[in-house]
């Protein structure tokens, strides 16, 4: 299965084929729907104008789960589409929040233990006020953001499909999750800090220009 979403993840629209059909349960040729991994949050995707109800990842493939009825057979030609304006938004945050979460370690030296990307929140073992770094971790945020630096992706192990970006001069991460072009895209952003309990803080980030909640 080519997946399309790490060649062009701008891209939203797909000619694909049914490659095996299990009841609801489909596997396309090739997709532009991410399925949920490593925090970021599968996309809102449609085939043929039905809505996608679930996705799963089995090894290197993505399996879509349809409505009941949903007539499709192996060699069909579909369409997939993907809800592109949830999908920008997710790759906004989804680097913001890795940026954040290297400036963090990097000048804290500490452990994260959970992410959620469409929640736009990273937890650590911290136990004290983590927004004393604030200030100065939105500083060298937004120097990396002014250098409008490329953000390379690829793989590292291409049998395993294990993938990786990379800011040159900055960090070298493992991750499989869609990303935009260069830094300055991923935009501005607010930091909160909750404070969980028993030595564990939590960063909410949010895109200053994100109109949602």
């Amino acid at each position: 299965m080519r997946k399309v979403f790490w060649d062009n993840p701008y891209q939203c629209h797909l000619a694909t084929q049914v490659s095996s059909v299990s009841g609801n349960r489909i596997l396309f040729d090739e997709t532009i729907a991410f399925s949920f991994s490593g925090g970021q949050e599968s996309d809102r995707a449609y085939i043929n104008g039905m809505n996608v109800l679930h996705s799963e990842i089995e090894g290197n493939l993505i399996y879509y789960t349809l409505p009941e009825g949903h007539g499709l057979s192996p060699g069909d030609q579909v369409v997939m589409e993907i809800d592109w304006s949830r999908r920008y938004r997710l790759m906004r945050l989804h680097f913001a929040a890795e940026l954040i979460l290297e400036l963090v370690t990097k000048k804290l030296g500490i452990e994260k233990i959970g992410a959620h990307i469409a929640e736009a929140r990273i937890d650590f073992v911290y136990d004290k006020n983590i927004s004393s770094i604030f200030e100065s971790v939105l500083a060298e945020y937004n120097e990396i953001l002014a250098k409008d630096a490329p953000i390379k992706t690829g793989f590292s192990d291409v049998k395993n499909q294990r993938r990786y970006w990379e800011i040159e001069g900055f960090s070298k991460v493992p991750c499989g999750g869609t990303h935009v072009k260069s830094t300055a895209e991923v935009g501005l952003v607010a930091l909160k800090r909750i404070n969980i309990d028993g030595g564990k803080e939590r960063i909410e980030i949010r895109l200053v220009d994100d109109g949602v909640a």
